[in-house]
């Protein structure tokens, strides 16, 4: 199993339609590209811990996207249904 762990944030002019656009590109993803085998979305959460300073950039969201192996998520980063969520 490959879990492809993305961290990001939603741009911050991004119109209610366009949130709206991300999610269903997000969905038609998830239902077209056949080699995810599970996936998660979910808000990041701050503790307090030291180690959250490390970052540099303050990413609200993570998806961590499941995969069998490596051709897999090659696979899914070739489908043209990531290109078009790649886009969002």
């Amino acid at each position: 199993m490959i879990a492809h762990v993305v961290l990001f944030r939603p741009r911050a002019n991004l119109s209610p339609a366009g949130r709206t656009a991300l999610v269903a590109a997000f969905e038609t993803a998830l239902r077209e590209i056949p080699s995810i085998r599970r996936a998660n979305v979910g808000r990041r959460l701050l503790q307090g811990h030291s180690y959250e300073a490390l970052m540099k950039a303050n990413y609200e969201y993570a998806a961590v996207l499941e995969f069998d192996d490596a051709s897999a998520l090659n696979a899914y980063l070739a489908h043209p249904a990531h290109q078009q969520l790649a886009s969002q």
